[in-house]
């Protein structure tokens, strides 16, 4: 077996790191990443944007270079509303862990091992061709 120059990461770099709010800090960037996306797509200046977020323009430019500390997840959903986005919570029990390294990886974090995950998902519209 070659030996790997690499250690593979778990999906979340803030746990990678060490982070205690990993969840959090990765809902957070993948929330602030929709939303830039968003606006991107819509084509909006900064300035344009923080009139229909209710925000200064500077706050929208620490939202679009990920600058999040001083956003909270209610904060970054209220922008997806005024976006004209729907926004959906969902409440479930936790699944299994499968794998063995896994397992390892949550033993290790003992502190964190008995906690939900957090996770943003993005649900496209269904178009009429595809019904």
């Amino acid at each position: 077996m070659a030996k790997r120059d690499y250690i593979e990461g778990s999906g979340n770099v803030f746990a990678d790191l060490g982070f205690p709010d990993a969840e959090e800090r990765l809902a957070k960037a993948e929330l602030a990443q929709k939303i830039g996306a968003i606006l991107q797509k819509r084509r909006l200046t900064q300035m344009q944007a923080a009139e229909i977020l209710g925000v200064d323009q500077p706050k929208v430019s620490a939202l679009l270079s990920g600058r999040l500390s001083r956003f909270s997840m209610e904060k970054l959903m209220q922008f997806l509303l005024l976006l004209g986005k729907d926004v959906s919570i969902t409440i479930k029990p936790r699944g299994r862990v499968r794998s063995a390294s896994r397992v390892r990886d949550l033993r290790r974090k003992s502190a964190t091992a008995k906690r939900g995950r957090l996770t943003v998902v993005e649900i496209a519209p269904v178009r009429a061709s595809q019904m």
